[in-house]
């Protein structure tokens, strides 16, 4: 055993809105030794690291890795060892498509003490953001987090079960792969007709949320250009956007609010 090891907290950031951290988390990022941090973290949470922190940056984008994933654990694991707390900065949850499983396992078999802080994920947030709540009576009794980014080879996504069985899908990373998932969709049995919402940037200032359905959105996609980081929602619950959108229509008044 290390006499001098420190100790690990993999704390989820939240969606994009500084203020959707949990109040844990900002406590954790005010004591840490060494913040490693993720791409769609808001940089302003930074600003809560105590002078002298470490700050590094793992950001990930499609194709472009600042940090493979192995030199991530071996920093959390190299830091910790030197009896440093190290804060694992993560967007949204750190268990929700968020490799932080993989990292607390590292650090299990390093016997690295370490805390979970769970964030909100943006599968939530960006559609509460839109004005999409991810269940209702009316309208949806089931909800699931889906991965839309892995390869089609090596998948395991049940697409017949989400077809057939849960009402509102929150995909994750799902713009790439869009045209193969509402395809996966409808031929296991989803309505063509079944709406679609796709969010940009959810919560930030920057959010921009289009609609559609499985067989009308991949051709609004593309004209209006959307892109990752957005969230994929497919479910009844979309129609509920316009009456109950609230956010981009007053970006500037919430972030005057905010800051």
């Amino acid at each position: 055993m290390y006499v001098n090891i420190g100790k690990v907290y993999l704390v989820g950031a939240g969606p994009g809105d500084p203020e959707l951290i949990t109040l844990k988390g900002i406590r954790c990022i005010g004591g840490a030794d060494v913040i490693l941090y993720d791409r769609l973290v808001n940089k302003h949470l930074l600003t809560y690291a105590k002078k002298g922190a470490d700050l590094i940056y793992c950001g990930k984008s499609p194709n472009a890795h600042i940090l493979q994933q192995e030199a991530i654990n071996n920093a959390l694991v190299k830091h910790a060892k030197e009896g440093k707390t190290v804060v694992r900065l993560k967007g949204g949850d750190p268990f929700v498509f968020g490799r932080g499983g993989e990292e607390a396992e590292i650090l299990v078999q390093n016997g690295i003490s370490f805390e979970i802080v769970p964030g909100i994920t943006s599968g939530i947030a960006a559609a509460a953001y839109a004005g999409i709540p991810v269940t209702h009576r009316e309208y949806s009794g089931s909800f699931a987090f889906v991965t839309g980014h892995r390869k089609q080879e090596d998948e395991h996504v049940k697409w017949e079960a989400l077809a057939k069985g849960i009402d509102t899908l929150a995909i994750y990373m799902g713009i790439k792969n869009l045209s193969y998932i509402c395809e996966q969709l409808i031929q296991h049995g989803k309505s063509p007709d079944t709406p679609v919402a796709l969010i940009h940037w959810g919560t930030y200032t920057e959010q921009k949320t289009v609609v559609g359905t499985l067989d009308t959105i991949i051709d609004i996609a593309h004209r209006e250009k959307v892109k990752n980081p957005s969230m994929v929602i497919v479910g009844e619950v979309v129609v509920l956007k316009d009456k109950l959108s609230w956010f981009e229509e007053n970006t500037q008044q919430y972030v005057e609010q905010v800051f």
